[in-house]
């Protein structure tokens, strides 16, 4: 695999320097930058994987791996936010199903965690959704996805301008409404198996000056096994007032919420005997999250953007819960006739970010170069209760039966970045782009823990990282080009990495963030709109991941010991292929298309060096697979479009992975470590679009009914196996007016 990096890599630069051909440097110009939101007329129905322009709005994306996803053109179960059909032509990511029907997006890429795509700097139009990005950097955040027109997707090459995330950036771009009207209306109500209900309402328009747009959503889900019921709910509503061309300013507010009744893991036994069973009744998760944003967008001269942004994420995470391993049951005390006590636990948000950023074209020998630039200040306090004795009923409630929690502590960050990139084109066709970010901060824990010497807790985590990076790029024509970037990149230490679990751990007082860097080199375009390819390598090192140690006393107490405890090196190849295997025009416009489509990975993640507590004695792990990350994603469709309709029939492939750094082959008794088996899925869907107002939607996810799960838990929603779902029916229709 080294061998073949090297070979790529050299082939790319070889490209770079050898190929000197002189265009019309406005034309080239022209399809580079794009400094407003993208424009996006009416789609074709087949899904469309696209790249964002060289510079899109403030941010330089030159050089580096970027999908945009259209919405509108997707065939798929929007209203369920299925991964593996959202994503369905980008490769690497790994969906975990975790949350219940429709409530989150959990994804990764490369490797990474996909626990609530928390490796991930998630964005709503440019607004960070993060609930706390030091503290605990999920996003709970969950708005309609109906309400969505693109997901933008950059990797962590591009790391420098939005943050420090290893995995990159997702922004979620909401609909814009038609401004040639003072109201428009649109409704989407889905049905479909296990009692899916969705119906989501927005209105939008422009009225002299002033751009607004709302929408309100609810969706209801019996789910797939018993006692998994789901209600969600969010809003939002944008307003945008023009005081000039050249000066807008936008206030946003976007606020989700939803109660999870969460049906509990299973054993391996458990779930082969019948997938559908609950282990718990009395389980409930809830987040409901604000997220309230102002933006003033300002082109002082047709050459220089100014753009300031200060945003929050408000809310709550709350959960009551029996928690405990699959093989041990939540049952009425024969003494008390009572259920036992659930566990409660809250955390509140209060996230703030102000962002000011800088973009400038300036000329030099000829050529046109941007410059990108500004200042991220970051303040967040997380107030984490847990550990609190709720009651011996069964509906969600968060009442406690004692005022004190067994854990009541405060996390707050205070950060400040600095960053700026350069686009430098050293030919019409070849550009460079350097850039360096300073991230400078501390995190100050409070708090007290019932079972810990408070003495013995970190107060304080400094971190100050000078972060670099470089991303280059050789047009080969207007559609095609070679990339290749390297940047610099750390996690910083979160809640749950700091907070011992019981009594018989402790923490290291001076744990450092891990750090790290992504490296990955490419080759993309569209060979006469029949061949799309994008295809490339990466290698994502991350040093001082967090782990357990066993370690004993002087007085030979034994005790597990939470610090770094290792490296791990994830490389692979990322392939997006489609072929139209046969096309027809009218007035330009495709009327009839087959095409096929792969969108496969390789992944080879290892641990370079690390330790693992396997029955009270340290287990070396240098060598073995990192948990959670399959070597193989493959995802592969037969499109079918002819006018108005338009069919997809996909097949995604997942391959076996481990749940432990031990690479544990057999299921434990309680589901907790194993391997988690491979599975294959078959999806159909198909849209029908009824003129220019109406749009009908159905499918069919996994035809075959195949029983799998995608990981196994060792925090929330609990430790064990968690069933996906089987065979299920979905059917939408939609009105815009």
């Amino acid at each position: 695999m080294k061998n073949i990096i090297l070979s790529f890599c050299t082939l790319i630069f070889s490209a770079h320097f050898s190929v000197f051909a002189q265009t019309d440097k406005k034309k080239d110009y022209d399809k580079v930058f794009d400094l407003n939101e993208i424009t996006v007329g009416e789609r074709k129905n087949v899904i469309h994987t696209e790249r964002l322009p060289d510079v899109h709005n403030t941010y330089i994306t030159a050089g580096k791996k970027s999908e945009v996803i259209q919405l509108d053109g997707v065939n798929g179960n929007i209203a369920e936010k299925t991964g593996r059909q959202i994503f369905a032509k980008i490769p690497g990511v790994f969906v975990y199903d975790m949350d219940g029907s429709g409530n989150q997006v959990n994804i990764s890429t490369r490797g990474l965690d996909p626990h609530r795509s928390w490796e991930y700097n998630i964005r709503q139009n440019g607004v960070i959704t993060n609930s706390d990005m030091y503290g605990y950097p999920a996003s709970h955040y969950s708005p309609a996805m109906e309400s969505i027109q693109r997901v933008e997707l950059v990797r962590g090459t591009s790391s420098l301008q939005y943050g420090a995330q290893f995995g990159g950036m997702i922004n979620y771009v909401t609909k814009t409404p038609d401004t040639t009207k003072a109201i428009t209306f649109e409704t989407i109500n889905t049905a479909g198996s296990f009692g899916l209900f969705s119906s989501y309402n927005a209105i939008g328009g422009k009225v002299g000056k002033l751009t607004y747009s709302a929408y309100y959503q609810r969706r209801h889900s019996d789910g797939y096994r018993k006692n998994a019921k789901s209600d969600a709910q969010s809003q939002f509503v944008s307003l945008s007032y023009e005081f000039s061309k050249s000066l807008q300013i936008k206030a946003e507010l976007g606020r989700s919420e939803y109660v999870y009744q969460i049906p509990g893991p299973l054993t391996d036994a458990m779930f082969q005997a019948d997938p559908r069973q609950s282990t718990r009744s009395r389980n409930y998760f809830n987040p409901d999250i604000y997220v309230p944003s102002i933006v003033i967008d300002w082109k002082i001269n047709p050459n220089t953007q100014l753009k300031l942004t200060s945003s929050g994420v408000y809310g709550a995470r709350n959960s009551v819960m029996f928690d405990a391993f699959a093989n041990v049951p939540d049952t009425i005390s024969r003494v008390t006739n009572a259920f036992r006590a659930r566990q409660v636990d809250v955390d509140n948000f209060k996230s703030f970010t102000t962002e000011l950023r800088l973009l400038h074209q300036y000329d030099v020998l000829g050529f046109r170069n941007v410059v990108s630039g500004g200042i991220q200040l970051m303040h967040n306090n997380l107030r984490r209760r847990q550990l609190g004795k709720g009651t011996t009923g069964s509906d969600f409630d968060l009442t406690v039966t004692d005022p004190a929690f067994g854990r009541d502590m405060y996390m707050k960050t205070n950060n400040v970045a600095l960053f700026i990139e350069n686009l430098i084109f050293i030919t019409p066709r070849l550009t460079v782009s350097p850039g360096f970010r300073i991230e400078k901060g501390s995190t100050d824990m409070t708090g007290k823990i019932s079972y810990y010497d408070p003495t013995d807790l970190p107060n304080t985590i400094k971190h100050s990282f000078p972060l670099f990076g470089i991303s280059s790029q050789h047009r080969i024509d207007e559609t095609s080009r070679v990339y290749a970037g390297f940047s610099r990149a750390y996690r910083p230490v979160v809640f749950k990495d700091i907070i011992p679990g019981s009594v018989l751990e402790r923490v290291d007082k001076n744990l450092k963030d891990a750090y790290g860097y992504n490296l990955e080199a490419g080759i993309s375009g569209n060979i006469r709109e029949v061949l799309k390819y994008d295809i490339g390598l990466f290698q994502v090192m991350i040093n001082h991941r967090m782990g357990t140690v066993a370690m004993k006393d002087d007085d030979g107490t034994a005790y597990l010991y939470r610090t770094t405890t290792g490296d791990s090196k994830t490389r692979g190849v990322e392939a997006y292929i489609e072929y139209s295997l046969f096309k027809s025009y009218e007035q330009s416009v495709p009327a009839t298309e087959l095409s096929v489509f792969t969108s496969t990975s390789y992944f080879d993640a290892k641990y370079v060096r690390g330790s693992a507590v396997l029955n009270g004695e340290n287990k070396d792990v240098a060598g073995n697979r990192v948990e959670g990350v399959p070597t193989w994603i493959s995802r592969n469709g037969l499109q079918f479009l002819y006018r108005k309709l338009s069919v997809t029939a996909q097949y995604s492939y997942v391959s076996s992975n481990f749940a432990n750094p031990i690479n544990t082959v057999e299921p434990s008794a309680n589901g907790t470590t194993g391997k988690v088996p491979g599975y294959g899925l078959l999806d159909l869907n198909a849209t029908l679009r009824l003129g220019k107002s109406y749009t009908l939607r159905a499918g069919v996810n996994n035809i075959a009914d195949k029983q799998y799960f995608t990981k196994r838990p060792t925090m929330y929603p609990g430790a064990g196996v968690w069933s996906s779902d089987g065979r299920s029916f979905n059917v939408s229709f939609g009105i815009k007016i």
